[in-house]
């Protein structure tokens, strides 16, 4: 397995703050290790995704900031940064959003 970044969701990466940023990239490196077997509470289904989008939570969830991807065959993508649901429900659905639209640039539609 292997992860890679949208671009955008990079540059949304690049601007967090500093420790936000190495949480993310940490939870990175447990979904690169264990794929699909990483349960939560590092990572959950984003309820009401039709097309299989999950978030990755660093620091088991108590991190403000999840990563949104999918996997597309044998590789996951991260498609955006989204601020944690309940703290923040608009800009969580607004990533949400930002990130299927990105996923279907990809995968131009096929799921």
């Amino acid at each position: 397995m292997d992860v890679r970044w949208h671009p955008a969701a990079r540059q949304e990466l690049r601007a967090l703050p500093a420790k936000e940023r190495a949480a993310l990239l940490h939870a990175e490196e447990k979904l690169l290790a264990l794929g699909e077997r990483l349960g939560f509470p590092h990572t959950s289904a984003v309820k009401g995704s039709k097309t299989g989008l999950r978030e990755l939570r660093p620091r088991r969830g108590n991190s403000p900031w999840r990563a949104l991807y999918r996997r597309i065959s044998d590789i996951f993508v991260v498609a955006a940064i989204a601020p944690e649901a309940q703290r923040d429900p608009s800009g969580f659905k607004a990533a949400v959003l930002d990130a299927e639209e990105r996923l279907e640039e990809i995968t131009g539609g096929l799921t």
